[in-house]
């Protein structure tokens, strides 16, 4: 059930912050460590949970449900460019009783692992997590590929169901979703960016492909989107960082009835993190 963030408030700090991190939810992928062990923690409010092209909530176009998303990752530099990455991120909002921790707010927490490393010029990572919610896990595996040094600075990701967790489920909160393992192929690029009165924008770009089932629709092409972000300095080692992402899905792959009740999605985020 990965990230819905409120954000889409501005883009997913995440996102953002995949340039800044990633997508709501969605763990971020083996980091070089800047020491010995290095780290960072971010909190963002989030309009969307989007997960993969998947509108978690069906909140569509609304910004009207927004949620809370701590997030904290480790780095450990284990030395012939090899790096240890372990990170926990949760959501925090009130669409329906809680169902990933008994007595509060905690919709879904994910733990992941994973290293990262350089093959010639390339680097990879692997990552290995525990998506966690209606007291069941689903189980992740992604092959991250890049960038490449090319135009645009693209990448390459695999993302992997292993264990369907509570998407496999056919009845109670998630009734009607039932999704299947499998594999979403993300193309990730970043467009020319541009400066504002002191202020660096970036554009991240996605264009993606799911095979048959993971979304509970057909295989092929599932959604793509376009990101602005950006990110200003507060006090010490802190940052402002803000984004608005707009997604363009295609109903056969991700239909009505996983969440995306509307095609296209704009989302967006705010939040604030430092580095360690």
């Amino acid at each position: 059930m990965k990230k819905h963030y409120i954000a889409a408030a501005i883009i997913s700090t995440i996102s953002f912050a995949g340039l800044i991190k990633g997508q709501a939810g969605e763990e971020a992928a083996a980091e070089p460590a800047l020491g010995p062990v290095s780290g960072s923690f971010s909190l963002d409010i989030n309009a969307h949970h989007m997960s993969y092209g998947r509108d978690i909530w069906g909140a569509g176009s609304g910004f009207n449900d927004a949620q809370i998303n701590p997030s904290l990752g480790l780095n450990f530099d284990l030395g012939n460019d090899v790096t240890l990455n372990v990170g926990v991120w949760a959501e925090i909002n009130d669409n329906v009783p809680a169902i990933a921790l008994d007595g509060n707010e905690f919709q879904e927490v994910d733990f992941w692992a994973g290293i990262g490393f350089g093959l010639g010029d390339i680097d990879v990572s692997l990552t290995y997590q525990e998506w966690v919610y209606v007291s069941d896990s689903e189980r992740i595996f992604d092959i991250g590929i890049g960038p490449f040094d090319l135009p645009f600075n693209p990448s390459i990701k695999f993302h992997c169901r292993l264990d369907e967790g509570a998407a496999g489920d056919t009845s109670g909160p998630t009734a009607g979703t039932a999704h299947d393992t499998g594999v979403v192929t993300v193309i990730n690029a970043l467009l020319p960016g541009f400066s504002i009165g002191g202020l660096d924008f970036a554009i991240p770009v996605n264009v993606a492909f799911a095979t048959d089932g993971y979304h509970g629709g057909d295989s092929g092409y599932a959604y793509s989107s376009i990101g602005l972000t950006t990110s200003a300095p507060l006090t010490g080692p802190w940052t402002l960082n803000a984004g608005l992402t707009y997604y363009l899905t295609d109903d056969k792959v991700i239909p009505s009835a996983a969440g995306n009740e509307d095609d296209n999605i704009l989302t967006g985020a705010i939040g604030i993190g430092m580095s360690f």
